[in-house]
């Protein structure tokens, strides 16, 4: 089996090749006095992430002026199952695939401090498609096993926004499709609006990470399992160019968002669904339901469109749609791809609870005879 040495495993000398080589020309301009200056008069909050499907509590409608949002990602390697007797080697931010989802508003700050412990043994950073600048930030963030480092971007755009891993090279594609990717919510100041201009609120967030996997096979067609990422990553480098995912699933695993860890909601509620997807084209869609305002392109500057059936979300980006809830059942949210929701394990399942109503659906007439 193919051994990759250390400069290959950290993407030196490719396409986007060490980020690191960057950090200089990037520096040299954080040291404006007047930024600091102004910066010091904010007020700071600290965000506790959550793992998905939850978001961290946060205001919709923004009191005050900016602030500095304090948040943590720590960088997880470690073995994980993804469907029953399937494991990679995973890596991942604060140990959820996908990452945490963070919550601002236009014109706060984030403020990362972005750690990689040193029992780990590649080298990180992070691209945030919200930011401005070096590289999203990799250009920045590039912390060896044992680092942590502090990066501060404003957000200047609303909507949803993808973040992930970028060290360079091979490395990128990686990182991404082992599981590298979360997404960041920017919210306007005054909340989201119809096209109309009318505020629109939500009852709750639901974020969910659809991701790919590539896992290689024996000469049986079992799914292999390698002790570690130096181990596996030739074979799964070959599997990845195929351009065909052997898992595609939301949130980390097949069966996620089913069963016990349903997502859950009442009759009447309105939930917001951030929808990513780091590395692939998606085509979610809720049966029984609908979107009843969505940002496809996950811009809130731009008005959402409405009642639609299904939506799309270019690989690479995040969007968001806001439905209320009007019959009671299970529903199923999945990527209408419907031989990567079925056969590959991109689905969830919404239970809601409340009265039926007649008048949106009845069974007329059960299951019979046709009549001679």
């Amino acid at each position: 089996m193919l051994q990759l040495n250390r400069r290959q495993l950290l993407g030196a000398g490719g396409t986007l090749g060490a980020m690191s080589a960057l950090s200089p020309i990037v520096k040299a301009s954080t040291g404006n006095a007047a930024v600091k200056a102004d910066l010091a008069n904010l007020p700071r909050v600290r965000q506790e992430l959550v793992a998905p499907p939850f978001a961290p509590e946060h205001e919709q409608v923004a009191s005050g002026g900016p602030k500095i949002i304090e948040v943590e990602l720590t960088v997880h390697e470690d073995k994980r199952e993804i469907d029953d007797g399937t494991v990679i080697n995973a890596v991942s931010f604060n140990g959820s695939i996908p990452g945490p989802l963070m919550v601002c508003h236009e014109g706060d700050y984030i403020e990362l401090t972005l750690k990689n412990p040193e029992t780990n043994i590649l080298e990180h950073n992070i691209d945030f498609h919200a930011s401005t600048g070096a590289l999203g930030g990799g250009g920045l963030t590039l912390v060896q096993p044992g680092e942590q480092v502090v990066l501060r971007w404003k957000a200047t755009k609303p909507g949803t926004f993808i973040y992930h891993c970028a060290p360079g090279g091979i490395m990128i594609p990686y990182h991404v499709v082992s599981g590298m990717n979360g997404a960041v919510m920017v919210l306007p100041r005054d909340g989201l609006k119809d096209r109309n201009g009318n505020a629109l609120r939500y009852d709750k967030v639901y974020y969910v990470g659809e991701q790919d996997f590539y896992v290689p096979r024996n000469a049986d067609g079992d799914f292999m399992e390698y002790e570690s990422h130096s181990d596996a990553m030739a074979d799964v480098l070959d599997v990845m160019r195929t351009l065909t995912p052997t898992h595609v699933v939301m949130n980390g695993k097949v069966g996620a968002l089913t069963g016990d860890n349903a997502l859950t909601a009442k009759v009447g509620e309105s939930v917001l669904f951030v929808h990513s997807q780091a590395n692939r084209d998606s085509r979610p869609h809720l049966i029984g339901g609908h979107g009843d305002y969505v940002w496809e392109e996950g811009s809130f500057i731009d008005p959402p469109m409405e009642g639609l059936e299904t939506w799309f979300i270019r690989g690479g980006s995040a969007g968001a749609a806001l439905y209320t809830f009007r019959q009671s059942g299970v529903y199923v949210y999945l990527s209408h791809n419907l031989i990567e929701a079925v056969q590959l394990g991109a689905l969830a399942h919404v239970v809601v609870e409340g009265e039926w109503d007649d008048d949106l659906m009845a069974q007329v007439q059960a299951p019979g005879p046709i009549p001679a």
